[in-house]
């Protein structure tokens, strides 16, 4: 993250008037279609302030792991049903997932999901297909590996394929790529929306 918010300075300095909020959030709607994704409705508008009364608190996005595989769903539903999100959207947002690598220095995980510069339906197609195996991390964190074991999810992950009502929209997604751009669109430009005073935004 850090990284990422580096190279984004030259950016904020060519337009001092752009508030951190928009451009980090607006990175992320490129970031999904440049690397093939679906194209998300955005609109600027968000404010950067250490006010809690302003700005959505840290803290509130779920755990890879909360211990047990039920527990870890329980949070999944929780979480993102406090955001207004059912289970469709849970599974659909997750598909943000085939993008990017986990790095033990930021969350203690290792390794990449599927593929770290394309995104598509392949997340889901793996999730279903590939036999995942318990994968305990020297830093005592427990994720999951494929046979050959260049690929990896968390526990997050494999909660959608042990959950009937998950896994009903993970199958979905697997076989109808443009069904999962269309639902991620439309949730993640909710998800980016979540906070924000409406009449600001435009």
């Amino acid at each position: 993250m850090q990284a990422a918010q580096a190279r984004l300075e030259d950016v904020k300095e060519r337009f001092p008037d752009l508030s951190y909020a928009d451009l980090y959030t607006y990175a992320g709607v490129i970031a999904v279609e440049s690397l093939g994704g679906p194209k998300i409705a955005y609109r600027s508008g968000r404010v950067d302030s250490m006010d809690p009364k302003e700005v959505t608190p840290d803290g509130r996005l779920p755990a890879a792991d909360k211990g047990e595989s039920g527990t870890t769903r329980d949070q999944l539903r929780e979480i993102f049903g406090r955001m207004g999100f059912d289970d469709q959207a849970i599974v659909a947002l997750s598909g943000a997932h085939i993008i990017g690598e986990c790095h033990a220095v930021a969350s203690g995980y290792i390794g990449r999901t599927v593929t770290p510069n394309v995104f598509d339906n392949a997340y889901f197609a793996l999730l279903v297909n590939v036999k995942w195996e318990p994968n305990t991390l020297p830093s005592g964190k427990l994720q999951y590996k494929d046979p050959s074991g260049a690929l990896t999810v968390q526990p997050s992950d494999i909660a959608l394929i042990q959950d009937p009502k998950f896994k009903e929209w993970v199958d979905i997604y697997a076989n109808d790529q443009d069904r999962f751009f269309a639902d991620f669109a439309k949730y993640f430009a909710v998800l980016l929306e979540l906070g924000c005073e409406k009449d600001d935004l435009v």
